[in-house]
């Protein structure tokens, strides 16, 4: 990582300069390019004023830290970085991801999903039902506090299920006759 570590208000220092160095190379496992880091330390009355700008793998990230202690503001603001550098990396791979199953459902031939992907993406439950009327499917539902229950209408002997609407009440779905 390229750095360059400008101080105002403050003796230029070798070891400052090797510190946040130092603390910068451990954001390098999360960059995969070369990145470039400018750091400015500042210092105003009692106040060490630590700001950071890192640039690189389409991520441009600035954080500043203000404390009582140089070393202190260092490491505040690089865990801040750190964190910001996570989040921007997951939302950059949900994004690429979001974006690469939009694009492989959209091409014309590839919509078709062969055996070995329908084990990957379909659960598979195997579920017993028994012969039981509407009024004891909604008692055996809330008890099971579940959003679904498959069962056999013993009035009719169809396989029926009863679900859980949004507004509270139940919807009931029977094969047509």
């Amino acid at each position: 990582m390229h750095t360059t570590v400008t101080f105002k208000n403050l003796d230029s220092s070798d070891h400052l300069r090797t510190y946040v160095q130092d603390k910068l190379k451990r954001l390098d496992k999360y960059l995969e390019n070369p990145a470039e880091a400018s750091v400015v330390l500042t210092v105003e009355k009692f106040r060490h004023i630590a700001e950071v700008n890192l640039s690189g793998d389409r991520l441009n990230i600035i954080g500043k830290e203000e404390t009582h202690d140089m070393y202190l503001a260092i490491d505040m603001v690089l865990d801040k970085l750190e964190t910001q550098i996570k989040r921007g990396k997951a939302k950059s791979r949900d994004h690429r991801s979001s974006a690469k199953s939009l694009n492989r459902s959209m091409l014309p031939g590839e919509g078709e999903i062969g055996e070995e992907d329908v084990e990957r993406l379909v659960k598979i439950k195997h579920i017993d039902y028994k012969p039981m009327d509407v009024d004891e499917a909604i008692m055996q539902m809330d008890l099971q506090n579940g959003s679904f229950l498959v069962f056999t209408n013993a009035k009719s002997g169809q396989i029926n299920v009863l679900y859980r609407r949004n507004d509270g009440h139940y919807g009931l779905i029977q094969p047509a006759n």
